[in-house]
């Protein structure tokens, strides 16, 4: 069955296609633009893609979003606004005979007059040759490309085809899609779903901003022989729920290892705690968590209170004694440690700065009075001659310069005026004005 201009038929159309009865998300896909929910931030008319459709122009573009978003829709939506053929095709299915077939096929309706539009979804599943394939058909027009991805492209797509393509960032449906989604299923369905307010409001954060998913579950809720409203309670019972949307090796695991690190940071440990849950309710392993606990106390607490890092490993340590559940309550108190403790950077700066140091002045050597001197030749050429015993000092300190000759003094480590390096701070200072008063003297 041949497709018409702007549409694609679905893959196994027959003669029998339209007697089969269509699941809910398929005969609730929007019929235009206008309809699409959740996306205003890339559709309304001062939007980017408002913008194109505006001027009568699509470019290729590459559609960033969570599964469930629009992803699809809105790809064949903007074929039909732009009288563009549709050509879908699926990363996953398709190789390179698959890719020669569709662009033969587009240059052959470019020779008649008609354009195409080439929706790859999961186009990050081709390999980087693959991805490369696509320049010289997208550079000289033959399609328009609009690419689906749920993963971050900066990662996953090639430089030169991202420079082609402009990126559109999805966002998963919010609350308020979420139940324009539900009203629009009752309406089709001329009935009200079986579910009380809190009832819905379950529903909806069962779905997790996936609208398919939602109208997968409302389609179930309305074949119920008993239509009877269901609490959260009863919808929870009924419904098997979905899990977390979380990849351990790309966009996700990395978004929220971010989100701790930071609420961590910023001394809020009920988001901590939060974040934390969530990494190991979709699937983290617990002891990655931990080894980030262990840099974090040192990189952002560091001596302000140097009881974060043993309390750290001591966690770590707990953790593999006891394994999960048991021991992912000791990295939890380690989570409440970090964030309740006092934040400094200043070790984190210093070694970055003194590492900075150490590149600039090259191989300077130490003072010779600081240099060991094993050897009679190395006593008579003066190696640690002048040193100054600093036990021998009445105060312990006796205030030389232990820099390499030629290079100033610097001041790497900079401690802050909390916790346990107002402390240090004061003692920094005191041996400060001492080196002062005995640079004086001498």
């Amino acid at each position: 069955m041949a497709a018409r201009k702007g549409r694609a038929e679905p893959p196994g159309d027959s003669l029998f296609t339209g007697l089969a009865p269509a699941p809910l998300p398929d005969r609730l896909r929007p019929r235009g633009i206008e309809e699409v929910v959740g996306q205003d931030h890339v559709l309304a008319p001062t939007a980017p893609l408002g913008r194109m459709l505006a001027s009568g122009r699509l470019g290729s573009l590459i559609l960033w979003g969570p599964p469930g978003c629009g992803k699809t829709t809105i790809a064949r939506l903007l074929a039909d606004r732009v009288d563009l053929h549709f050509e879908p095709l699926s990363a996953v299915f398709s190789g390179v005979a698959d890719l020669r077939k569709v662009f033969e096929a587009a240059r052959g309706r470019r020779a008649a007059g008609q354009g195409t539009l080439l929706f790859v979804d999961e186009i990050h599943r081709f390999n980087r040759a693959q991805q490369d394939g696509f320049l010289p058909y997208v550079e000289d027009g033959t399609v328009t490309l609009v690419g689906a991805t749920t993963e971050n492209p900066s990662f996953e797509l090639n430089a030169a085809l991202l420079s082609r393509c402009q990126v559109l960032v999805l966002r998963r449906l919010d609350d308020a899609a979420l139940r324009l989604l539900i009203a629009r299923a009752e309406q089709a369905m001329a009935r009200t779903l079986p579910l009380d307010e809190a009832g819905r409001d379950a529903l909806c954060a069962m779905a997790d901003g996936d609208g398919r998913y939602l109208l997968g579950m409302a389609e179930q809720l309305f074949e119920l022989k008993d239509q009877t409203p269901l609490d959260a309670q009863g919808l929870a019972a009924l419904m098997q729920k979905r899990a977390p949307i979380y990849d351990k090796a790309q966009e996700s695991h990395y978004n929220l290892i971010s989100a701790l690190h930071k609420s961590l940071r910023g001394s809020d440990v009920d988001a901590a705690l939060y974040w934390f849950a969530r990494m190991l309710q979709g699937g983290e392993d617990p002891l990655y968590v931990v080894r980030r606990l262990v840099r974090f106390a040192s990189e952002d607490i560091g001596m302000a209170d140097p009881q974060a890092l043993p309390q750290t490993l001591a966690a770590w340590d707990a953790y593999e004694r006891l394994g999960s559940p048991e021991g992912e309550l000791m990295i939890a108190q380690a989570v409440i440690y970090l964030a309740t403790a006092p934040k400094s950077n200043a070790a984190y700066v210093a070694q970055g700065e003194a590492n900075r140091a150490a590149k600039e002045t090259g191989s300077l050597m130490p003072p010779m009075h600081i240099l060991n001197a094993p050897t009679r030749l190395m006593k008579e050429i003066g190696y640690g001659k002048g040193y100054d015993y600093d036990h021998d000092a009445p105060d312990a300190f006796s205030g030389q310069n232990y820099f390499p000759d030629g290079m100033a003094r610097r001041q790497f480590y900079r401690p802050v005026e909390r916790g346990f390096e107002r402390d240090i701070l004061k003692r920094i200072e005191y041996w400060a004005r001492l080196r002062a008063q005995r640079d004086s003297s001498s």
